[in-house]
């Protein structure tokens, strides 16, 4: 795999030590390219690492030593060890791969003084349908509180990047630029934040209700989707994994009360929710520039639940404003009509499933971004508009979903090369200008747009229902029953 035709890529990194990437699935696929193109290493102390040898061709054809096993509790210690140690000092862990644990990889990296990145944090298999486990104990929340206490008990240390793909990741660093952008709008001060606590401050003053991770992928099949086959433009086990974990969102300091099938955690800092139901049987009212008005599915992220506690804002130990933060995901046709088929069993997941590659798919783009809403120019979407077509000419191996995640991935690995001692960190605390200038080569079309919708918009005309007038983004309003 080489860019006969590539112009000379601009090397945002040099590294000495060995590269260790688990999985290659779609991501893993789509990410090789970047790291060739971006990064300069010793490709000889470069390894693949997957169960799956399908596209071992493509690594073979880059020179890319490949080794296939699957990573257990029981083995992973050993066989990552010598591998992160084969270079010219501490090696890097790029972990794409799915149901190896994080906090596990993250604890071995630490010992072997190795850096990290991942774009969500996986737990070991069997994690989101043990019935062992409550529903609080197997959510993202409960996740991202085992990554934050083991960032607490070993503070510093060599750079881990977690949760950093298009989202989470790529998007906290859109609500940052969107939030400097209403402030220039709206005439407040154009300096830009410095701390955390100066960002939550921010958004408090702009009167920011909330954030929406609002998507909208209208990539098309060329062949339509068969039945008993899980379609998707990404990862089928992760989003599948993702869909039956409980719907959760980052609660509001402005909302009212909760929704009747909400529930709080009994642990951690309190900054979000979770529904008694699964992420894809829950949808959400939401807005993006080219669908307009759409219903998306509430699938439970990291991200929602870090925005919240990032821009929270406490006063002697109080939190005093809090934005609600949740994804809205409208995914292709093909994996909506898959959604209400395994819905239809019970959530049983189809036997077969099947990841569209760029060849396959006919048009469309990934609209993915951020809503800002309830400041004084009402909502502001900020985010890329790419399209297969302009994936497929920038990178091989994409769709417009993937290279949003690759480029993302990418951006992450730059900075944790730049900024090697930052312990555990998620996107929120990076510097968002630098992963940006990064990845924006990648996005396409970059927009800032306002619009005067809101979840009340053309509600109770056909038939009566029970809104909050008063304030428009209640999540009350928000949520579709």
């Amino acid at each position: 795999m080489t860019d006969k035709t590539a112009p000379d890529w601009e090397i945002h990194a040099q590294f000495e030590g060995a590269i260790v990437m688990i999985g290659f699935g779609s991501i893993g696929k789509g990410f090789l390219p970047l790291l060739l193109r971006h990064i300069g290493f010793d490709k000889s102390k470069f390894v693949v690492i997957a169960p799956d040898g399908t596209d071992a061709h493509l690594l073979k054809a880059s020179g890319v030593q490949f080794i296939q096993k699957a990573l257990t509790r029981e083995n992973y210690a050993q066989v990552l060890q010598p591998l992160l140690n084969a270079g010219k000092g501490p090696g890097f862990l790029v972990n794409l791969s799915v149901e190896v644990s994080s906090v596990a990889l993250i604890e071995l990296c630490r010992q072997n003084q190795a850096l990290y990145i991942d774009t969500c944090i996986e737990p070991w298999p069997g994690f989101y349908t043990d019935p062992k486990l409550s529903i609080s104990q197997r959510s993202n929340y409960a996740l991202r509180e085992s990554m934050l206490d083991f960032a607490r008990a070993n503070p510093g240390g060599p750079t881990a990047v977690t949760t950093c793909g298009a989202n989470p990741g790529m998007v906290s660093w859109f609500v940052k630029q969107a939030l400097l952008n209403i402030a220039k709008d709206l005439g407040h001060s154009a300096d830009v934040p410095a701390t955390r606590a100066q960002w939550g401050e921010l958004a408090k003053r702009l009167g920011i209700k909330g954030v929406h991770i609002a998507e909208r992928d209208t990539q098309r099949a060329k062949s339509p989707k068969p039945q008993g086959v899980f379609v998707n433009t990404w990862s089928v086990e992760g989003f599948v994994s993702e869909g039956l974990q409980p719907a959760e969102l980052g609660f509001g300091s402005h909302e009212k009360a909760l929704p009747p099938e909400g529930r709080r955690h009994d642990f951690g800092p309190d900054c979000a929710i979770y529904l008694t139901r699964p992420g894809a049987g829950t949808r959400v009212r939401s807005w993006t520039p080219t669908a307009k008005a759409q219903h998306a599915f509430l699938v439970t992220h990291n991200e929602a639940i870090s925005i919240a506690d990032y821009y929270t804002v406490t006063v002697n130990g109080q939190a005093v404003y809090r934005p609600t933060c949740h994804y809205a995901y409208h995914p292709a046709d093909d994996a909506v009509l898959s959604l209400h088929e395994m819905a239809g069993a019970e959530w049983q997941r189809q036997p077969r499933s099947h990841i569209l590659t760029e060849g396959e798919i006919l048009d469309g783009i990934d609209e993915l971004g951020v809503l800002l809403f309830g400041h004084a120019k009402g909502a502001y979407w900020y985010g890329s508009q790419l399209s297969v077509q302009e994936a497929r000419a920038l990178a091989p191996h994409q769709n417009a979903t993937g290279l949003q995640v690759t480029s993302a991935v990418l951006a992450g690995m730059v900075w944790a090369l730049e900024n090697p001692k930052a312990g555990v960190i998620e996107a929120d605390a990076m510097d968002f200008a630098r992963c940006l200038e990064v990845q924006m080569p990648y996005l396409g079309p970059v927009i800032g747009t306002y619009t005067d919708w809101t979840p009340l918009q053309h509600r109770g005309v056909l038939f009566p229902e029970d809104v909050d007038l008063e304030d428009p983004w209640q999540f009350r309003n928000v949520l579709v029953r």
